[in-house]
């Protein structure tokens, strides 16, 4: 949620215009009358990146970028064993199949840099 915070506010800050949302479900406590109306709303399997930008650039029709608190990745580079981790490295793959660029961060720096490269393009 704090990363979360400081990427919109930097967003805010740095590109006033940019279309941009972020998820905030991921971080609700939904009851359980909100839960079942939150699923019949959403796709099943998708897992919504955290952080979602909607100014094409390059190649790119937008940037979608998941929001970790550490990496995600052991030291040889594959996932990490999670069913969770699975299932948002799939949503990743399906919006870079469909022209999107999307990832992980697990930084403020990290994510900040991969927000300016991207709107430098």
């Amino acid at each position: 949620y704090h990363l979360q915070v400081q990427v919109c506010e930097y967003l805010r800050w740095q590109y006033p215009s940019l279309l941009f949302d972020s998820d905030t479900i991921a971080a609700a406590k939904l009851t359980a009358p909100q839960a079942a109306r939150n699923k019949k709303i959403q796709k099943e399997g998708f897992k919504r990146p955290d952080i979602a930008i909607y100014e094409p650039k390059g190649n790119y029709h937008g940037l979608f970028i998941e929001l970790k608190v550490e990496c995600p990745f052991k030291k040889d580079g594959t996932l990490k064993s999670n069913e969770h981790l699975e299932a948002q490295q799939k949503t990743i793959n399906d919006l870079n199949a469909k022209g999107y660029l999307a990832m992980f961060s697990w930084s403020f720096e990290q994510t900040k840099s991969i927000i300016d490269n991207y709107m430098e393009l």
